[in-house]
């Protein structure tokens, strides 16, 4: 752990004005959810193309359902780590305004988080695509598939390939981002559109990027000012750690 890049990290979070975080995957691979897109994750064994289009999910939503289910056992098991609880404890001592995820675990709010854009929507909420009809994901828990009261399947209001990112998110992120200074960035590479444009969109505005990955990432080469190289449990630790020690808390 480089301890004078992490006082460098805690004094930008510490003397900025408004400060955000963008997470991805990588932050909750310690919780037990492996990366879609890691040998371990889902795309290994379901083909995204198959399982994980808006248009796969019309065609045979009880097919599509199969992967979601094995992804809901996974996020139920789950339980924040100590890089969530280090962004919540940031947000209770007011160094943190939002944090954006493109997660759908909930995690956050399971830590403590109060300010987090879901960026790829929630799993708690099931829609239905005919009627419109909304349902809270727990109370359809024992259904398989589950089903609205017209009848039809029922889909998990996340963010599938070929949907757009919900407008209110998509608006509040920018706007942040565009005015926020000081970002920190962890447990993605932030490659994917349109999520790649909240660094881009910081820096432009002046904002210093922090950025928190176990390996470097395209960002870390074009945006980051600070990059913390390790899991996100033990550079947020750290980090913390170094937050109440400038500040002259326990």
């Amino acid at each position: 752990m480089n301890q004078d890049e992490i006082k460098k990290a805690a004094k930008i979070l510490r003397d900025s004005r408004l400060n955000l975080a963008l997470t991805g995957a990588g932050i909750s691979v310690e919780s037990g959810i492996p990366d879609f897109r890691s040998p371990r994750g889902l795309w290994e064994r379901y083909n995204p193309a198959e399982y994980g289009t808006i248009w796969a999910f019309r065609d045979d939503a009880a097919k599509v359902w199969k992967m979601i289910r094995e992804m809901s056992e996974l996020v139920d098991r789950a339980q924040p780590n100590p890089a969530h609880l280090g962004l919540a404890q940031l947000q209770h001592l007011g160094l943190l305004h939002t944090i954006i995820t493109q997660n759908i675990d909930s995690l956050h709010q399971k830590a403590g988080a109060t300010r987090v854009i879901e960026y790829h929507g929630s799993s708690r909420t099931l829609s239905c695509l005919t009627c419109g009809a909304r349902y809270n994901a727990e109370a359809k828990k024992e259904d398989l598939p589950p089903r609205c009261a017209c009848t039809e399947i029922l889909k998990p209001d996340v963010v599938f390939f070929g949907e757009a990112i919900p407008l209110e998110a998509l608006r509040e992120s920018q706007l942040l981002a565009s005015s926020c200074t000081a970002l920190l960035v962890i447990g993605t590479s932030a490659e994917v559109a349109p999520a790649n444009t909240i660094p881009r969109t910081a820096k432009l505005a002046g904002a210093h990027v922090i950025e928190i990955n176990v390996q470097p990432t395209a960002l870390t080469s074009s945006f980051t000012d600070i990059f913390l190289q390790g899991k996100a449990s033990s550079m947020m630790i750290g980090l913390v750690e170094e937050m109440q020690s400038l500040l002259g808390g326990p």
